[in-house]
Formats: structure tokens, C-alpha cells, sequence
């Protein structure tokens, strides 16, 4: 599985029985069962991140105000199974999802941040979201596969598909418990640093995870992937006086920022890679630290991501793009110009072109002067009505309604 998600993926693995893609190894090359759709971004395999990488990447260019093109967007709604749920990839979206259609959290919640942030498709998104509410666990978090103990990953990326499609997660509930209920569950004590953990080990005990705490100091802020910094500079300080979200929320960032303060990136945690950077993380981490603390906070990460992750986001592809624009975005940095290269541009060279500012406004005002039988409601009827306005002096209006609009 692409960056972000490997960890969740990873342990999700006992539960539905998949490998995963290492964070630090580019996207494998498609299996040749495995025909790449003409829309999608990337071209590795996308049996396990097809959709998490679509949709983070339509998101980055929505972010820094690229319209993307219209076979993206159809492919990723293309994707969703008719209950609103997201599998990471669906090789036949022509087939319908059945009891062997591995749905999970993950692709479903970052969809919908896609496609809110896109707009109009209210219809996908409701129902999404439906479906994530439906699987909540009672403990007030998500899993990654439906049925799944919570984690703090996937319980934190439906938070923020939650704040995009306009719900207030905290009043999102099981059986009395919010998802920031479950999240301060996975929250460290400051006497073991503040950090987060993905889920408590098999001896209940849990164990700080950079992945997670990232993640987890989002979701603890009601924010989703695209947060901004926060108004206010200050450094995060743990405390364990008051266990409310926003406290955890500043001890992961605490946690975070002294992790990274001295080599000004985190580790990887995969097996085999002791003292590797880890990109994503580091991207996600920047967006934590800004987000709860401001952009000063972010700062030392961000510049070693500037001077150190172009490789790494050429050979992970989209989703890597995206984090770092996501980053950028949180620190108000351009992303046209980071550590000297155009993130957009390599972001918009990994699939189908986006359209262009002139031909997106067209399409819009075409789509919205459309009447009922497809001609212009500023055309010939427009007309008339003027003229029998100006003839007999009653005052009518002609107008054509703007029915079926789809973006």
C-alpha cells in the first residue's frame, strides 16, 4: 500500500489476508490481471491503494486550484459500490460489490474528502458516509476493514471525511461514544511522551507510533488531510491534567516535534529499514505540527522535506505528491517551487491532464445555461421573451431550469 496508509495496511493484513506495498519502495508494476484504467493517476499496481491515491490526488489539485480532468473524477466514483463503501481497487466497477468485495474505511473516508472538496456529488458522498456511520465501532472509532477493532489511523481519516462532508464528528456516535473517544484511548501518557499508537499491542500496551500520532493529532483536531495552520504559534507542550481531544492533539505534536528536532525528519518504522527517513510520515507530520501549533512548528521538518524528498515522491508517485502538497498547503509554502521543483506539474504528469482554467469555466457556464431539451437558455426563447415582454407590457421571465447538472 502507497505512503500514508502503511501502517494501517500492514496491520490489517491478519484480518483481510493481503500483502502490502512498502512505504519505501516504489508501486509494483500492474500484475498482468491487472488492466490500468485510462483514468487513473499513477501507474504501479493499484490493487491495494488504487482509490487512497486517486483521491489524494484529486484533492492536491483541488487544493492548489487545479481543476482535474473529468475521466479522474468518473474513475474514482466509478469506484464505489452501490452500500457507499470504497474498495481499494475494483478491476470491474461494471460488476456489483458483493460479500467478497473487500470495502474498507480507508479508500471510503479519502474519497470523500476527494469529492466534497470537488463538489457536487452529494449523492456519492451521502452515501458514503452513511456507511462509514454504519460500521462505527462501539467504542466510537473505525477499523480498517469493517467489523475491525478501531485504530487510530482509520478512526482519525474518517474524522476528516466526516468535517469534509459537513457532519460535526463529535456528535457522530456509537452507543454513547464519539470517534475522539476512541482516539484518546490510543493516547500515551506524557510519562511515556504523548504520542499516539495505532492500536494496543496483544498485551494491551501501547506503543508510540509516528504514523499514528500524525494522524491521530488530525483527527484529534476535527481537521482531515488538507488542514491549515493554526492561527496561533505556540510550541506544544504535553500535559496529562486535562485528557480532552485538543490536549492529546498537543501532546502528539509535542511528541512529534521533539522527534523530529534533531534530524528534522522521522523514522521508518517498517521491518528492515532501522534509521530510514520516512517521507510520508514526515509530510503528515508537518501538517500535525501546523495544524495544532502553526506554521513555526512545522518548519524544520518542512525544510528537510524540501531539500530531501523529490526522489522519493518520483518513485511513490501520486500519493506522494499529494502529501507534500499537502504540506506545503499547511504552511502556506508554494508548491509550484519546492526545494526548487513544481509539485503540481509532476503531480498533473502522473495521469490524465487536467483541464484548463478557460475550458473548466466553459464547461461550467455550458452545464449551467442547459435547459430542459439542451438548448441555451440564452439563445432563442431568451429572446422571444424579451420581445413579448417589450410587445404587450406583461413582464414575464423565461428561464430554463438546471436540472441534472453533474460535475
Amino acid at each position: 500500500m502507497n505512503v500514508r496508509r502503511s501502517a494501517a495496511a500492514l496491520a490489517a493484513i491478519a484480518v483481510v489476508g493481503a500483502a502490502a506495498t512498502p512505504a519505501v519502495a516504489a508501486s509494483p508494476a500492474p500484475s498482468p490481471s491487472v488492466v490500468m484504467p485510462s483514468g487513473l493517476y499513477g501507474s504501479g499496481d493499484p490493487t491495494y491503494d488504487g482509490v487512497w491515491r486517486q483521491s489524494l490526488a484529486l484533492l492536491a489539485q483541488h487544493t492548489v486550484g487545479v481543476v482535474p480532468a473529468d475521466a479522474a473524477v468518473d474513475w474514482l466514483t466509478g469506484q464505489q459500490c452501490a452500500n457507499g463503501a470504497f474498495a481499494a481497487f475494483r478491476a470491474e466497477p461494471g460488476k456489483a460489490c458483493d460479500a467478497k468485495t473487500m470495502v474498507d474505511t480507508n479508500s471510503t473516508a479519502a474519497a470523500v474528502q476527494a469529492l466534497a472538496a470537488l463538489g457536487g456529488h452529494d449523492a456519492q458522498t451521502g452515501k458514503a458516509i452513511a456507511w462509514l456511520k454504519s460500521v462505527q465501532n462501539k467504542d466510537g472509532g473505525w477499523g480498517y476493514t469493517p467489523g475491525g477493532p478501531s485504530d487510530a489511523n482509520s478512526t482519525a481519516v474518517v474524522i476528516g471525511a466526516l468535517a469534509a462532508a459537513g457532519e460535526k464528528p463529535d456528535t457522530v456516535r456509537k452507543d454513547g461514544k464519539a470517534p475522539q473517544d476512541a482516539l484518546l484511548t490510543f493516547a500515551l501518557s506524557c510519562k511515556d511522551g504523548g504520542a499516539f499508537a495505532y492500536q494496543p499491542d496483544k498485551a494491551g500496551k501501547l506503543i508510540a507510533n509516528a504514523d499514528a500520532t500524525a494522524a491521530a493529532v488530525l483527527g484529534a483536531l476535527g481537521e482531515g488531510l488538507t488542514a491549515k495552520a493554526a492561527a496561533k504559534t505556540a510550541a506544544p507542550s504535553c500535559s496529562d491534567e486535562a485528557r480532552t481531544p485538543a490536549q492529546a492533539a498537543a501532546n502528539g505534536a509535542a511528541w512529534l516535534a521533539k522527534t523530529v528536532a534533531e534530524d528534522g525528519h522521522l523514522v521508518s518504522s517498517m521491518p528492515g529499514a532501522t534509521d530510514q527517513p520516512d517521507y510520508g510520515n514526515t509530510a503528515d507530520a508537518v501538517v500535525a505540527l501546523a495544524a495544532q501549533g502553526g506554521t513555526e512548528q512545522a518548519r524544520k521538518p518542512l525544510q528537510w522535506l524540501e531539500r530531501n524528498a523529490a526522489d522519493w515522491a518520483k518513485q511513490n508517485g501520486p500519493a506522494a505528491f499529494a502529501q507534500l502538497i499537502f504540506a506545503a498547503h499547511a504552511t502556506g509554502t508554494d508548491p509550484r517551487s519546492f526545494g526548487g521543483q513544481d509539485l503540481v506539474a509532476a503531480l498533473n504528469a502522473t495521469g490524465p491532464a487536467p483541464q484548463t482554467k478557460s475550458a473548466a469555466a466553459t464547461t461550467a457556464q455550458e452545464k449551467d445555461e442547459k435547459d430542459d431539451d439542451g438548448s441555451s437558455a440564452f439563445g432563442v426563447w431568451w429572446f422571444v421573451g424579451v420581445c413579448l415582454v417589450a410587445g404587450i407590457g406583461i413582464g414575464f421571465l423565461l428561464s430554463g431550469r438546471r436540472k441534472g447538472q453533474q460535475l
